[in-house]
């Protein structure tokens, strides 16, 4: 008996439960000895690196666990670079958009006495390419690290340019208007046919875009800000706008403009004008709107870099809806088709119009 009891104390106690390496930890067994325990993988975001560790520990905010969960790595920085595929093509469509504003605008230039551009009120066709010109630099603005003053400009100034650059087009279409009306013998619109009036609609329609910016700048101005939760393992640095008001605010605001130059512009695309240039700008609006209202379930499903990215997408392609349909045309006729750009083609022109116009009525 007592040799028996030697041999068990002699002989070393087998362990129910094996030990657990790094990345997990203990965990009672039930319905076992409490000596026997089973090993876990560490949760989320946690990390354990020694063997048998009771409790895992959690990795600092910005900083990830590796594939072992045994130590906390650096978390990766997202944010639409200038390195990434998405940020560089970007860039590079923004600034070769802008330059061939700067060609267009030259062409007007060069060709500023002939009746197409002396057609289309050439001061407000050139202050239009100008803003396009900066609706297209804007992008730039959305795209590298979101810095504090980055943040603080990017939208306003994206929204300065457009309304700008909007406020030129509903001028140049009440202008159309305007025009047309005042060629009658008893019209009283003759004094509103000058610079005058289309100075006084754009520095109107763009003050209220700068009265909301400003109020937004000075109550709720946006901010950079980190992101942990949406994707783990990364940091999502972002601007946040501090109001989501102030911003659809500011949206809401060129959609209305966009909105009445459409209706301005199809109501005024049949006048009987040398060049009437409404249609061009009905289908300008058209797709402009298109864009902007696309870009809101686009905007609001997206996440992380893919949230800017919409947005540089979206002033992009409304900037060129606008060149395409307001200036390509013109610009065709320009250059390639000269014998449509004479006082006698227009003269023609004009007469079969106005004739086609008596016939209707």
């Amino acid at each position: 008996m007592w040799a028996d009891l030697d041999n068990c104390i002699a002989t070393p106690l087998s362990k129910c439960s094996p030990n657990c390496p790094s990345g997990f930890r203990k965990v009672i067994a039930s319905g076992k000895p409490l000596c026997c325990y089973e090993c876990a993988r560490c949760p989320q975001g946690q990390i354990s690196n020694k063997t048998d560790a009771v409790e895992c520990l959690p990795c600092s905010w910005d900083t990830w666990p590796n594939v072992q969960q045994d130590r906390c790595l650096p978390r990766i920085t997202e944010f639409l670079s200038y390195e990434e595929p998405l940020g560089y093509n970007s860039a590079a469509i923004g600034i070769l958009s802008s330059l061939l504003q700067l060609i267009i605008l030259g062409v007007f230039i060069r060709y500023k006495q002939t009746p197409i551009v002396r057609a289309n009120n050439y001061s407000l066709s050139c202050l239009l390419l100008l803003s396009l010109f900066l609706c297209f630099l804007c992008s730039l603005g959305f795209i590298g690290y979101p810095q504090p003053e980055k943040c603080l400009l990017r939208q306003v100034a994206f929204g300065m340019v457009f309304a700008l650059c909007i406020s030129c087009v509903l001028a140049k279409t009440v202008i159309v208007v305007i025009a047309f009306n005042a060629t009658r013998p008893d019209s009283k619109l003759k004094k509103w046919t000058g610079v005058k009036i289309s100075s006084v609609l754009i520095v109107f329609c763009v003050f209220i875009q700068l009265f909301v910016c400003l109020l937004w700048l000075i109550f709720v101005p946006p901010f950079p800000e980190h992101d942990i939760d949406t994707k783990p393992g990364f940091i999502i640095v972002y601007c946040n706008e501090g109001s989501n008001t102030a911003f659809w605010c500011m949206l809401g605001y060129l959609g209305l403009l966009a909105t009445i130059s459409f209706i301005v512009a199809f109501l005024a695309r049949r006048l009987p004008d040398s060049f009437n240039e409404a249609k061009f700008i009905t289908f300008s609006m058209l797709a402009f709107l298109s864009v902007w209202v696309s870009f809101i379930p686009a905007y609001l499903s997206a996440r992380g870099m893919y949230t800017v990215a919409m947005e540089v997408f979206a002033i992009l392609s409304s900037s060129w809806a606008m060149a395409i349909c307001i200036f390509v045309p013109k610009c065709f006729i320009v250059l390639f088709r000269p014998k449509r750009n004479s006082r006698e083609h227009f003269k023609v022109k004009l007469k079969r119009k106005t004739s086609g116009t008596k016939c209707i009525n």
